[in-house]
């Protein structure tokens, strides 16, 4: 049996899962020690971001080439805002005021990305390019709970995105990749710069405060 598009993809961007992995911002989760500033600075990009993820689905929605399709990726963006709303529930914990929140410059090269790609490519390009972020999320929210979930203030995070309830729409997107997209220079570059974002996105979280000082 051939390898999935998805699983393509992801093989061949190994080194940039890791690199995600070993990043300091992510070691600093599951270790419970990254900063309580650089944590909130990253609750609000985020939130930000998922508002942009969120429309991207619902664009590929109505480029959709069927009603099964349609209906999957407006699913896909409902799972999106339930997500949200666990940000809201976070920056209430960490006093983050999500509607002064203004995107770092990894946050915006990476929403722009996504749209862009949203309002110019066909549906399974887009699949293409969100995939990195579900994918990798997943990736790591297992990678983190391996030896179970630790107990500190990042442990919902951990325990999110290593749980039963978000693996499935992991899945949801890796079949609507194979279903809409194939392995091509396009799809390739796509997923590839989309990993890189998500690097960047951390890196640029770890770096926000240092930053701040620096201005």
């Amino acid at each position: 049996m051939s390898q999935s598009i998805a699983d393509t993809l992801w093989q061949e961007n190994q080194d940039l899962a890791i690199a995600c992995l070993n990043h300091p911002f992510v070691r600093g989760i599951g270790d419970g020690r990254l900063s309580r500033d650089t944590f909130a600075y990253y609750v609000g990009q985020d939130a930000f971001f998922l508002e942009a993820f969120a429309r991207a689905y619902s664009i590929a929605a109505a480029k959709a080439e069927d009603w099964e399709g349609f209906m999957v990726f407006h699913s896909l963006a409902e799972g999106v805002l339930q997500e949200l709303k666990l940000h809201q529930s976070y920056a209430q914990k960490w006093e983050v005021d999500l509607q002064t929140v203004k995107p770092g410059t990894a946050t915006r090269q990476y929403t722009d990305f996504l749209l862009a790609t949203a309002w110019g490519q066909a549906a399974g390009v887009t699949a293409t390019a969100m995939l990195p972020c579900m994918k990798l999320y997943s990736f790591l929210g297992k990678a983190l709970a391996q030896k179970g979930i630790p107990e500190h203030d990042y442990s919902d995070w951990i325990a999110t995105y290593s749980s039963d309830e978000f693996n499935p729409l992991v899945q949801q997107l890796e079949q609507l990749t194979e279903k809409y997209s194939r392995v091509s220079r396009t799809t390739r570059s796509t997923y590839r710069y989309a990993m890189q974002c998500e690097l960047d996105f951390f890196e640029g979280a770890l770096r926000a405060k240092e930053s701040s000082f620096l201005n």
